[in-house]
């Protein structure tokens, strides 16, 4: 999938208006790693804190910006799009 960041909540490593690419295929999410997901009617992208089971503590790069798992949550691995894959931004 190819998606444009919105907002400023992943700079420095993700500028707005950032193309990006992410890829459904993946495996085995872990701490460090950029993903698309789905929270609260709007695709997302943040980068993994914290898993824990079938759930996700997401965060963005720059926390004074960030809406992120900090204030809505863990996010259900269902609710996960695709790990950002170009430009590489993961760990």
């Amino acid at each position: 999938m190819i998606r444009r960041v919105v907002g400023g909540s992943m700079s420095p490593s993700l500028a707005p208006g950032r193309i990006i690419i992410a890829s459904n295929i993946y495996k085995h999410p872990k701490a460090g790693q950029v993903f698309v997901f789905y929270q609260g009617g709007k695709e997302k992208i943040k980068r993994i804190e914290r898993v824990s089971g079938k759930r996700i503590f997401f965060i963005g790069d720059n926390l004074k910006y960030s809406s992120d798992s900090r204030q809505f949550g863990w996010i259900k691995t269902s609710q996960v799009l695709g790990k950002v894959i170009w430009p590489r931004v993961n760990n």
